[in-house]
């Protein structure tokens, strides 16, 4: 679409998001809000995409860094017709159709907008305005039409009448203008007198009284058309999204066996015949392969996991690789930079962080492997850890491979195990092991025999005597 250039609306301050963060920085299924129509416009394949932002925008600016995009600036926030005009200049010559939209639409779709421009172009229209019929049309303005259901005019709620407010046809902010006719009519737009900025609709009374042929498109979805000012409309558009995300996917060949209990972003990718059970939270840049297996209550964020990982019941994985045929957990806890090689297992209320762990090596049950390097065939036992810090920096561990490591032992860093060694159970390792040596780090053990009953009489000697109530 070579000939549309598209701005995109986004120096609102959104007050009634009530935060410090700007509302079209809002995260919305791992992207911020911006990010939704801006990838609508590139995936339409516009020559330009420029987005109005106010002088605040430093955090917009870096959340699009490295986008196709351009940037103008609105001073002061004198409204959207105002905020259109600010593209007068990088817009100048510019003869094509000018899409407009605004930055808090996430839903819009391709589709929609793709049949809005294509019926801008039939209809030979300077201006064609996309309206939809909602049930509650509060906040929105009226599309109101003559007799002959003409447009007649766009009337903001502010400025409308009781019998206009009744109308549920409304403005979805979404307009295709002639490039060559938009910014000397912009010029015209009247102030409102209500809120003393000028808006877009006013846009369609100038081209109006003009006697200029201004169109409309009714969306066939109205959910497509609603706009974010609120958290509570936030979630309301999370909720769209999400059903769509797991339409994709379900058709993409994965299961999800409840899917109104799975949170899935809109930037995590799944292989065919993996299978989501209730309550899984998936975030950002993860991907998972083919044949996995999510079990409940897990959440895993911006992470890679190849084909046939089975990640059991209430594990939590950040920023970390898994290899195929992993089995984690249930209640494991992988920490950023933690890679698992082919067929690993790390087990029960296991935690790793930023520590490889070799390809057919295990880490069962109750164990902390951080800031280590393990080689393959390992056998980590319960309750071992590595001591990687010592109150002022972090230290590693090597396993070599084939190592054995008995259950509660406590591998002080910086250290190597040589391969094939074996560490005896109940062991600190303080000092190197040799390969194919057998490590014990243990205290004497002292047995006195005869004194368990003299002890247990003391302690019945000390204990208070029991109350009647007892």
């Amino acid at each position: 679409m070579h000939d549309v250039c598209a701005v995109i609306l986004a120096a609102g301050e959104g007050t009634r998001m009530r935060s410090q963060l700007p509302k079209v920085l809002h995260p919305l299924l791992g992207r911020p809000l911006i990010s939704y129509p801006v990838d609508l416009c590139l995936g339409l394949g516009v020559k330009r995409v420029l987005l109005v932002v106010g002088p605040r925008a430093e955090g917009v600016r870096q959340a699009l860094a490295g986008r196709p995009v351009e940037f103008v600036e609105q001073a002061e926030p004198r409204g959207t017709a105002d905020a259109v005009l600010q593209t007068e200049m990088a817009l100048a010559g510019f003869r094509g159709i000018v899409l407009v939209l605004g930055g808090d639409t996430p839903l819009l779709t391709e589709l929609t907008v793709a049949g809005l421009l294509d019926a801008h172009r039939r209809a030979r229209a300077v201006a064609t305005v996309l309206t939809a019929r909602v049930e509650d049309a509060a906040g929105y303005g009226r599309i109101l039409r003559d007799r002959r259901s003409a447009l007649r005019r766009i009337v903001e709620e502010v400025e409308a009448t009781v019998k206009e407010k009744a109308v549920r046809e409304i403005n979805a902010g979404c307009y295709g203008f002639a490039g060559a006719a938009l910014f000397a009519a912009l010029k015209r737009v009247p102030v409102s007198p209500v809120k003393r900025e000028s808006f877009l609709p006013g846009l369609v009374e100038v081209f109006l009284r003009q006697r200029r042929r201004v169109h409309t498109v009714e969306v066939s979805d109205p959910t497509e058309v609603l706009g974010v000012n609120t958290r509570a409309e936030l979630a309301q558009a999370a909720v769209v999204l999400r059903q769509r995300v797991h339409e994709r996917l379900m058709a993409e060949g994965v299961t999800l066996l409840d899917p109104a209990t799975a949170y899935i972003d809109a930037t995590v990718t799944i292989g065919p015949d993996t299978v989501i059970y209730p309550g899984v939270i998936l975030q950002g840049a993860t991907t998972i392969g083919a044949g996995c297996v999510v079990y409940g209550h897990c959440r895993i964020q911006n992470s890679h996991l190849a084909d046939a990982v089975t990640i059991l019941d209430g594990s939590v994985i950040s920023e970390s690789e898994i290899a195929e045929g992993c089995v984690v957990g249930p209640y494991a806890h992988l920490r950023p930079h933690s890679r698992l090689r082919s067929k690993v297992k790390v087990g029960n209320f296991c935690e790793v962080k930023q520590a490889v762990i070799g390809a057919g090596s295990k880490v069962p049950h109750l164990a902390y492997v951080g800031d280590a390097t393990i080689g393959e065939k390992v056998n980590v036992g319960a309750g071992t850890i590595t001591c990687n810090y010592d109150g002022f920096a972090k230290h590693q561990t090597v396993i070599e491979d084939e190592v054995f490591v008995g259950s509660n032992a406590n591998l002080v860093a910086p250290i190597r195990i040589g391969r094939g060694a074996i560490i005896a159970a109940g062991s600190t390792i303080t000092e190197a092991v040799p390969p194919d040596a057998v490590a014990f780090g243990r205290a004497p053990q002292v047995t006195k025999e005869g004194r368990a009953k003299a002890t247990r009489q003391k302690r019945q000697a000390m204990a208070p005597p029991k109350s009647d109530e007892e």
